[in-house]
């Protein structure tokens, strides 16, 4: 710990600030610079797209961390400003504008970013929803009552539409997959969201991709691929992130869908990565992963933070399992595990019919996951029995017993 003079953390995310509080939590006494491209001090994403949209929450009520608690971290802070470059030879982070940082330890946790749609015009009223600045941008311009269009029917995607609908809009979600959430889901989950949403009045198109969005200086509507036109006022486009490793391009290191780390989150020496734009290779699993979702961030932070304080000799693996969760109308949707829609699945403590249970899944025998609809408790056994490596068959037979 006495060699890490000065630890930089790049990314002012949630994995970036949690990474500072275990810092601080675990000992470390040094100088803390922490980077965030955005203005804002670290805030909570979840609520972006559900109670910020709804105009349930302000931008105040969305830091992750408490004025005092966050002001007790002695964080050197260069924020609204990007990281351009990482120098791994002579240990600097480069700034845009020029600044220069030296460090003795460094925390990769800049995230993802919004993925655009190819193709896609200039026009206004077209929006992505990653930063509290996208999200703040299209509240305002629902408030003119548009006809709303949501391209992409995953996590983000499902809750936008959620939220547009509480408010009374007009709004019709486009899928080019056969169901929402299908690289997760299995059809018979898919098609259950799918069916809340059109209960609710949304205008669900499925298995059709977008061709064109058209207008004059702002958009009037999403042509699809079938021929068909849905009018649009406002297009939100959630179809998924990328890690944002792009400062990392001439850094030497390895990037595949994320920067690449070992079963401890170790990037390169005194180099550990944390959050979204972590890919590790999970114990488990056998197999590298990256997860966007706030359990793992949160996790990870606090095994980056004693990767780098223990050095090497100390290090252990990152081993938890992944736990996501959804709230779309009255579906509180959970799941843990890496769920995979060709798994064999098992449905417990409810029926799809309810919309209200528990689904496990497996594969070649092994419980692989599960996902709940509005039952919390079995759904957290659940996630215990993936950390022992019970069985499928196993699963399935305490399933049964609980009834």
């Amino acid at each position: 710990m006495a060699a890490l003079e000065t630890v930089v953390i790049v990314g002012g995310s949630l994995a970036g600030i949690r990474c500072a509080e275990a810092l601080r939590r675990q000992g470390y006494d040094g100088r803390l610079v922490l980077v965030g491209d955005e203005p804002h001090r670290p805030y909570d994403r979840p609520p972006l797209s559900k109670e910020v949209l709804r105009g349930e929450r302000a931008p105040e009520q969305l830091a992750l961390t408490k004025p005092e608690a966050f002001d007790a971290l002695r964080l050197d802070l260069r924020l609204g400003v990007r990281a351009e470059s990482l120098d791994l030879a002579s240990r600097s982070v480069r700034l845009a504008g020029g600044e220069a940082l030296r460090f003795d330890g460094l925390v990769i946790a800049t995230g993802a970013r919004a993925r655009a749609l190819p193709g896609a015009p200039p026009l206004r009223g077209i929006h992505v929803l990653r930063t509290l600045d996208d999200a703040l941008a299209i509240r305002a311009d629902l408030e003119a009552r548009p006809r709303v269009a949501v391209v992409g029917a995953g996590f983000i995607g499902a809750e936008v539409a959620a939220s547009c609908r509480a408010r009374g809009l007009d709004v019709t979600l486009i899928e080019a997959l056969p169901h929402p959430m299908a690289r997760v889901l299995n059809r018979e989950v898919g098609l259950l969201c799918a069916a809340a949403h059109r209960d609710a009045g949304v205008d669900v198109r499925l298995g059709v991709g977008v061709a064109a969005l058209e207008g004059g200086a702002r958009v009037e509507r999403v042509r699809l691929q079938d021929g068909s036109a849905v009018a649009a006022d406002l297009v939100v486009v959630g179809i998924g992130a990328l890690p944002e490793t792009r400062w990392l391009e001439t850094s030497g290191l390895e990037l595949h869908d994320g920067v690449l780390c070992d079963a401890t989150l170790c990037v390169a020496p005194g180099v550990v990565a944390a959050g979204d734009v972590a890919r590790w290779l999970h114990p488990g699993y056998g197999e590298r992963i990256r997860i966007e979702h706030w359990t793992n961030a949160v996790e990870q932070a606090d095994a980056a933070a004693m990767r780098l304080l223990a050095g090497p000799e100390h290090a252990t693996p990152f081993a938890s399992v992944p736990f996501v969760w959804s709230d779309q109308y009255e579906l509180k949707i959970q799941a843990t595990g890496l769920i995979r829609p060709d798994d064999e699945m098992f449905v417990g403590h409810g029926s799809l019919a309810e919309r209200r249970f528990v689904a496990y899944f497996g594969r070649k025998g092994r419980l692989t996951g599960a996902l709940a609809i509005n039952r919390v408790r079995p759904l957290m056994a659940t996630r215990r029995m993936l950390r022992e490596g019970v069985s499928f068959e196993d699963a399935i037979a305490s399933a049964k017993a609980a009834g």
